[in-house]
């Protein structure tokens, strides 16, 4: 009976353990064959990470080299909470090297203690980096970045745009051609030790393929040129805000497009919205008596009439469907010449009023007006021209002068452009063009020529833009003054100061384009305001290029002068 019970209890102990010493063979035989890949995987996710190789972005530079923008080589301070919560006794030093307060990086850790990524600290010089790493403080690694540095800062902002932290395309060209210019980053796997650092590489798991360099269509001394003479010309004023933008005539390429107030694109705490916008691709406002040679050409254009057409503007007084159109002065019967030399609100009407509304509205569409320009620059506006059938009487005369159509800098200097192109229309670009597109031909290049040659007489001594005469060079161009627009109502304190000019004639190489905005406190008027600016971007911008004058005996008879001048 002892001996059965003892065999019993043998048996009792002996088969549980006979069970489990097959559990765990079986478990053995399961980990070293079945579940061997897995394990090593699961080991290999605790002992490497993969690291981001950041790729190069393409610079952007001018068309003649000149860098506008560049990526420079920094490197992102990070950690890993994961292993820092385990070692306080290093927080001091870490915070202080990395520009935290104690409790603060003390509060990020423990936040973020199941996660295997943090930033310390973002952009950091790769020399400093270096130097913090080589103290050996455990979880703290760096990753590369690169950094967008922009040369030639303000004057060409807000042109060329700018960048995120995370280097992508913002605004500007950066933004339009962001695609161009990205890149597509590369993975690094490394091997991580028991401080979280990375020890060695193992693969390169994808290679970095670096962005492509953008030929920007910019003339750099031109960009310069334009912001430092708007720029002295906004805080003479105490103007509000201002944009030139420079088009090559014949080719659609824009050399160059300013505004004012800017700001720096290489300090973050610049970057202030007002600052920021390209004011010449993205507002509207409406253009005033500059618009007036539109008209001029769609009537030139329609065979009624020819540069010496009479209009009798009586005394200056127009009233069309219940309002009063005025001119400056009682002009009386003036030709088509005369009509732009003294700008004549009450003459342009008359001529307008003469032609089919549907015509005007089609001759005003050719010309660009109510459409995007075809740069693709990011934000612009195709402004507003409201179709013909909805024109009232009153509407039909106050577009012919710039008022109830509202325009961009950049859609005004395309459509004087086209009068510089011998009547055809291109699309613009900011991107240099190796040969000129095909364009648009929409007024005849008589048509056109004739145009240019009349609006010289608005540079003329008796003309509005008097202040736009460059010595040697003959300039035809066009003033505009209007009323800026307020929560939906004319601001009657608060002017538009515009002109838009070719040079030389007959053979126009530029057509310079200036607005200058919010002109009420001292003069406004676009002669005496927006003209000087036209003139100092220009003259400089004919000599840059090398273009030789077309007077000669001008340029004798200023010579003469400036020296007499300089004696007295």
């Amino acid at each position: 009976m002892s001996s059965s019970l003892a065999r019993t209890r043998l048996l009792v102990l002996a088969v549980p353990l006979a069970l489990g010493t097959l559990g765990l063979a079986a478990r053995v035989v399961d980990l070293e064959t079945v579940g061997r890949p897995r394990l090593l995987a699961q080991a290999r996710l605790r002992e490497t990470r993969q690291l981001v190789l950041p790729a190069h972005r393409g610079m952007i530079v001018d068309r003649f080299g000149t860098p506008l923008a560049v990526s420079t080589l920094v490197e992102d301070l990070c950690a890993d909470p994961r292993v820092l919560i385990h070692r306080p006794g290093e927080w001091p030093e870490l915070a202080r090297l990395a520009g935290w307060s104690l409790p603060a990086l003390a509060q990020a850790v423990r936040t973020q203690r199941a996660y295997a990524f943090m930033y310390l600290r973002r952009g950091m010089d790769p020399f400093h980096a270096r130097e913090i790493i080589a103290r050996g403080l455990p979880g703290v690694f760096l990753v590369p970045q690169f950094r967008r540095y922009y040369p030639e800062g303000a004057a060409a902002a807000q042109v060329v745009g700018y960048t995120t932290i995370g280097d992508r395309g913002e605004g500007g060209l950066e933004l339009a051609y962001n695609r161009v210019l990205a890149g597509r980053s590369g993975r690094l796997e490394v091997v991580v030790n028991g401080l979280g650092q990375s020890a060695s590489a193992v693969r390169l798991v994808r290679r970095p393929r670096p962005g492509h360099s953008l030929v920007s269509s910019l003339d750099m001394r031109l960009q310069y040129v334009a912001y430092a003479a708007l720029r002295k010309e906004i805080r003479l004023e105490h103007a509000q805000a201002g944009s030139v933008v420079v088009v090559d005539p014949h080719t659609g390429e824009v050399l160059a497009m300013s505004t004012v107030p800017s700001f720096n694109p290489n300090t973050r705490s610049d970057y202030i919205p007002a600052r920021m916008r390209a004011r010449a691709a993205t507002d509207m406002f409406e253009p005033g008596s500059v618009f007036k040679p539109f008209t001029i050409a769609a009537a030139l254009a329609s065979g009624r009439y020819t540069p010496g057409s009479v209009v009798n503007t009586g005394q200056g007084l127009l009233s069309v469907g219940g309002y009063i159109i005025r001119d400056d002065a009682a002009w009386g019967r003036i030709n088509l010449t005369t009509l732009l030399e003294k700008s004549s609100n009450v003459g342009a009407s008359l001529v307008a009023l003469s032609l089919p509304r549907r015509y005007l509205w089609r001759a005003y569409n050719a010309f660009g007006f109510g459409r995007l320009t075809g740069s693709g620059f990011p934000g612009e506006s195709p402004g507003l021209l409201h179709v013909w059938t909805h024109w009232s009487m009153s509407m039909h005369a106050s577009i012919s002068y710039g008022y109830g159509v509202a325009v961009t800098l950049l859609q005004l200097a395309r459509g004087y452009a086209a009068l510089a192109n011998h009547g055809v229309l291109l699309p613009l670009t900011f991107v240099r063009r190796p040969r000129p597109p095909s364009g648009r031909a929409i007024v005849p290049p008589r048509v056109a020529h004739e145009l240019c040659r009349m609006l010289t007489s608005v540079v003329s001594p008796e003309g509005t833009g008097f202040l736009a005469q460059i010595p040697g060079y003959e300039v035809a161009g066009k003033t505009g003054t209007s009323y800026i627009v307020r929560d939906g109502r004319y601001d009657r304190h608060d002017y538009s100061s515009v002109f838009v000019g070719l040079a030389p004639v007959p053979h126009p190489r530029l057509v310079v384009a200036v607005v200058v905005e919010g002109t009420g406190k001292r003069q406004y008027f676009g002669g005496l305001v927006a003209a000087p600016i036209f003139k100092r971007v220009m003259e400089e911008a004919l000599r840059i290029l090398g273009v030789p004058p077309d007077r000669p005996s001008a340029v004798r008879l200023a010579s003469v002068v400036w020296r007499q001048g300089s004696t007295a």
